[in-house]
């Protein structure tokens, strides 16, 4: 089964706990703190392997989750790192965030990996968190949560030449007749249901891949028949090969097809519709074939247009040298690239305060990214590391703001799903 596109959520390991742990030894009544920092959770990473051709392993991974980093202990017992998890992806692949619908990365090389899901650092033990003052401190952190992503696989086949055009023009058979390639070919429309790749080996040695792209009928680009999937992989060509049936044989003219398909793809993709195109002129052993092809020169008279007859090997070898000499002369550093796949940076100003204060009623309730990855480490078990939560919050100044906005002493404050009352 062929799969080109698939959605997944993607929680990265939290990190390992820090431990709270004195030393505990002969004579030694009141030991120094010695509890060991936790281990970094689990990243998920996605990394390109050659040998796939789709993306049907993820079909069925609706979730992906990484492990936990190993608990600190004590004796400075630090914890292990989680082990990361790899999700191997075929070349071609674009990871996108579902939530900002920013492309984080475009697998576009052999071995072109990225991590897309950060896992959490581990929780400090107490031992980190003794200084001059507090020698001894009778706290220790819980490890940070590990990130958690919707994304989008979406694999865009990696070729040369993209064979295009109505259901039954002969892309298949064109491609049989010119690399290894062995489609399936029958007298019925969408035969081809995936791409099909194939290596085209020229007489110089030389060679160029081509693929045999699913037929694209009106609406295409709206999604109907086989809709966009065909364009979609039209994206990564070089060059477009319009294949026409000259002969008719399907009841449509040759210049309401390339109509059609014009339409479609310009609809689709200004880029795509840009790109260097060819038109291959099949089944000319038809009997209408040669009249329908004066016409369509007569409309389109500086179009570059190879007549062939491909159930014959009738004018394939022009049309292959033509199309690798051509290839040489189409800039490299543009393969596969497209433009509206941009990495992408996030700016974040000094003076903007990380964090939001809003009002809920009676309820104050405050939000960021920083105070809940705080809220969430700090083990409120231990009255130390409730001090140092509220000193961390006094510095960040949301003390000072709730005042600014009319808090109370007295007032009650959440955070998350947990709620507090603001006081000294």
């Amino acid at each position: 089964m062929f799969v080109d596109e698939v959605n997944l959520k993607l929680i990265a390991g939290s990190g390992g706990d820090g431990c709270t742990s004195f030393r505990r030894e002969k004579f030694v009544p009141m030991g120094g703190p010695d509890g060991g920092n936790g281990g970094k959770g689990a990243d998920i990473i996605f990394k390109v392997d050659s040998g796939l051709k789709t993306l049907i392993d993820l079909k069925y991974r609706k979730i992906v989750k990484g492990n936990k980093g190993i608990n600190g202990q004590g004796s400075n017992k630090y914890g292990a790192n989680a082990e990361d998890v790899i999700i191997y992806v075929p070349i071609g692949t674009t990871i996108t965030d579902l939530d900002t619908n920013l492309v984080i990365k475009d697998l576009i090389n052999p071995n072109d990996e990225v991590v897309v899901a950060y896992g959490g650092r581990g929780g400090k033990g107490n031992k980190a968190f003794a200084t001059h003052d507090n020698p001894a401190p009778k706290f220790s952190e819980k490890g940070e949560m590990g990130e958690i992503k919707l994304v989008k696989c979406e694999l865009k086949m990696l070729a040369d030449v993209g064979l295009v055009g109505y259901p039954s023009v002969g892309k298949s058979t064109i491609i049989s007749m010119i690399s290894a390639s062995k489609p399936k070919i029958a007298p019925y429309h969408f035969t081809t249901l995936s791409p099909n790749l194939g290596v085209v080996k020229l007489k110089n040695g030389s060679s160029f891949v081509m693929a045999d792209l699913p037929g694209i009928i009106e609406g295409a680009s709206m999604g109907i028949g086989l809709g966009d999937k065909f364009l979609r992989h039209a994206m990564r060509t070089k060059i477009i090969c319009h294949v026409i049936d000259m002969g008719a044989s399907e009841g449509r003219t040759p210049l309401e097809d390339y109509k059609i398909i014009r339409k479609e793809m310009e609809e689709y993709s200004d880029k795509l519709a840009q790109k260097f195109e060819v038109i291959i002129a099949n089944k000319m052993d038809l009997p209408n074939a040669l009249d329908n092809l004066t016409k369509f020169k007569e409309k389109y008279p500086n179009k570059k247009i190879f007549a062939i007859s491909a159930i014959n090997n009738e004018g394939i070898e022009e049309l292959i040298n033509y199309l690798g000499e051509k290839l040489n002369d189409i800039n490299d550093s543009l393969e596969y690239k497209d433009e509206e796949l941009l990495s992408h940076l996030e700016f974040k100003f000094k003076e903007e305060k990380p964090y939001t204060i809003t009002k809920d009623g009676d309820l104050w309730v405050i939000q960021g990214k920083e105070i809940e990855k705080l809220f969430n480490m700090t083990r409120f078990n231990e009255d130390e590391a409730v001090l140092r939560f509220a000193r961390k919050l006094k510095a960040m100044g949301v003390e000072e703001e709730l005042e600014k906005l009319g808090a109370k002493r007295g007032d009650e404050v959440q955070i998350l799903d947990y709620i507090f009352e603001f006081k000294e």
